[in-house]
Order: C-alpha cells, then sequence, then structure tokens
C-alpha cells in the first residue's frame, strides 16, 4: 500500500511539472509570435518588444480567470482517478516533444493544437473513444450547444477566420484613411502598437496558462489531492513565471519566420494584425474556448498582406503554416497514444 501511494505521488509530481515544462515552452511559441509583428515593424528594439510581450502575458495569466481552465479539464472520463493522471502526463510529453520539433525548425506550430492532440490522443489510448467527452449529441440534438471536443475546434477554427478576416478588413480600411496621409503619421500608429501589443499579450497569457492550469486541477483532483475542481494559486503563479519566462528565452525562431518570411511589415500592419488577433483571444478566453495564438497572429499576417499586396505575400510559408496546423492533432494523438500503450506495457497500468 505504501509502495503504491509512492508510486501514485511520484505520477503525480511528473505530471504537474510536465504541465510546467509546457508551459515554458509554450512561452516561446505562441507568445513569441506575438512580438514578431511588433519588433519585425520597427515598432520596438527586440529587448524591449519581447520584456514587454512577457509582462503583459505575465498578467493575463495571473489575472485572466478559469473559464478555459475548466473547459479543459472537463473534456475527458476515465474510469479511474490514476489512470487520468497518467493521461495528462503523456498528453503533456507529446505535446511538449511537438512544441520543441516545430521550434527547432523555426516553424510557428499550435501549442493548443498540440495539447488537444496529445490529451485526446492518451485518452483513447488509456480508455477508449468513450472517454473524451466529444460533444457532438449535443450540437445534433436540442438544444444544439457547442460543448467539449467539438467547442474546442469550433473555435480554433472560427478564431483564426476571425483573425484573419479581421486584419483584412482594418488594413483596407486604415489604408484608404491614412492614403493622403504624412509619413510622420508612423510615429501616432506605433504608439496605438503598443496598445493593441498589450491587449494580445495579456489575452494570449489568459488563455495559453489556463489550459495547464485546467490540467493540473484535474490531476491534483483526480489523484484525490483536492476535495473540488479548482485552480491552486500556487500553480497560477508557477505557470504565470514560466511562460513569461518562455517568452523572454527561445522563441527568435519563430519570430523570424512570422517577422519576414510572410509579409514585409511597416507598424500599421502590426497595428492591424495586433487588434484583430487580440479580439479573437479575448472573445474565445471569455468563452471559455482555448484557441491557438500562434495561427490566430500568423494568419492576420496574411490578412494584412492580402490587403496591402498579394503579390508580395510569401505564400508558400503560409501554406507550410497551414500545413502544421492541420497535421498537429492528429501526429500528436498519435506519438501520445503510442507512448502511452508503451508506458502501459511497461507499467500494467
Amino acid at each position: 500500500m505504501v509502495q503504491d501511494a509512492k508510486s501514485t505521488l511520484i505520477i503525480i509530481i511528473i505530471a504537474v511539472l510536465m504541465a510546467f515544462i509546457f508551459t515554458f515552452t509554450n512561452g516561446f511559441q505562441d507568445a513569441s509570435a506575438i512580438a514578431a509583428t511588433f519588433i519585425a515593424s520597427k515598432s520596438t528594439s527586440p529587448r524591449k518588444g519581447i520584456i514587454f510581450v512577457a509582462f503583459f502575458a505575465f498578467l493575463g495569466a495571473m489575472l485572466g480567470g478559469t473559464a478555459v481552465a475548466f473547459t479543459i479539464s472537463e473534456l475527458f472520463t476515465t474510469d479511474s482517478g490514476i489512470t487520468t493522471v497518467y493521461v495528462m502526463a503523456v498528453g503533456l510529453l507529446s505535446a511538449t516533444a511537438w512544441n520543441l520539433i516545430t521550434w527547432k525548425f523555426g516553424l510557428p506550430s499550435s501549442s493548443t493544437h498540440g495539447l488537444i492532440g496529445g490529451l485526446t490522443g492518451s485518452a483513447v489510448a488509456a480508455a477508449g473513444i468513450g472517454s473524451v467527452y466529444w460533444g457532438f449529441s449535443e450540437l445534433i440534438l436540442p438544444p444544439h450547444e457547442l460543448t467539449g471536443f467539438t467547442k474546442i475546434i469550433f473555435f480554433l477554427v472560427i478564431s483564426v477566420i476571425i483573425g484573419i478576416v479581421g486584419s483584412y478588413l482594418l488594413q483596407k480600411t486604415a489604408s484608404f484613411m491614412l492614403r493622403n496621409s504624412k509619413r510622420t503619421v508612423n510615429k501616432s500608429i506605433i504608439r496605438l502598437n503598443w496598445i493593441a501589443v498589450a491587449l494580445m499579450s495579456f489575452s494570449n497569457g489568459s488563455n495559453d496558462s489556463q489550459k495547464e492550469l485546467g490540467i493540473i486541477a484535474l490531476v491534483l483532483f483526480s489523484a484525490g489531492e483536492m476535495a473540488v475542481l479548482d485552480v491552486p494559486l500556487w500553480a497560477r503563479i508557477i505557470c504565470a513565471v514560466l511562460l513569461g519566462l518562455g517568452t523572454l528565452s527561445g522563441g527568435w525562431r519563430i519570430m523570424k519566420t512570422l517577422g519576414d518570411r510572410i509579409f514585409k511589415l511597416h507598424p500599421l500592419h502590426s497595428f492591424d494584425s495586433q487588434l484583430s488577433s487580440g479580439i479573437s483571444v479575448a472573445l474565445s478566453t471569455s468563452l471559455g474556448a482555448p484557441v491557438s495564438s500562434t495561427h490566430i497572429i500568423s494568419t492576420s499576417i496574411i490578412g494584412v498582406g492580402a490587403a496591402e499586396n498579394p503579390k508580395k505575400v510569401k505564400w508558400s510559408t503560409g501554406r507550410d503554416i497551414v500545413i502544421a496546423k492541420i497535421m498537429t492533432i492528429p501526429v500528436t494523438m498519435v506519438i501520445s497514444g503510442t507512448i502511452y500503450h508503451f508506458i502501459s506495457y511497461l507499467t500494467g497500468i
């Protein structure tokens, strides 16, 4: 019995540590994507831009609420509490691996897609298809509600559409309104850019951190360490710090891809991209939907580029980003499912 309790404690610690490691990698994936347009548009220096984004991502993680966290924590149901802990740990491991692989190649993949795919794959491997709250019947049958996995996929798609369409329309409108302006107007646009980046960074910090916080809450609740499903303050503080540190330390490859390889950005482009993306993420967060800031930002850059001059958009880079977006969930599902079966064979869970 003592040995079982010790083994359970070890896997709980591993699962929580994996959540923290994933939060750090999430910082240099998603938050670094935010800094890309800000810096590439010459609105700020790289050092100031990164620190500014990291600070507001930290604030978002601390003050951003719990709606997204509970969406994540209520997505999976397994019969055994310890099985749930294993599912979370393996899902986080595969998502973290995917973050590191895509970062290595400078590809702005989605941490959110990787996390959802990793958790879903390990849950199905552990307890079958019924262990995932898909939400299909709730959508098809009255009262036609968006819940579970269906809600997540819907907002992953619709948030990107809002980002790209919003940035396109903003760019068209702003270009028309400023068509006779002098170059000195850029000074005002740069000031506005700081506000738009603050909105986007705060919204991203709130949305991103809640995914890991929901997992930590579910791990502790499933293992009997908490009487009710809730987010501990200590976990929120650690996730906020790690998200900020991740932004500061590792995202230069991704920033180069988004800042240089899709469309040559100026301050107005950055403002339109950040504002439309920030609104999209903030709305999704308020509705409890985990979304991909990386893909919202990257497609919003395509939106402003298409509005400015479609011929100057590097569509091949955009194609690679879309391919990565489509591949991420199924690939991480396969990775996590394979890892779970391997661990299950070794441990007998």
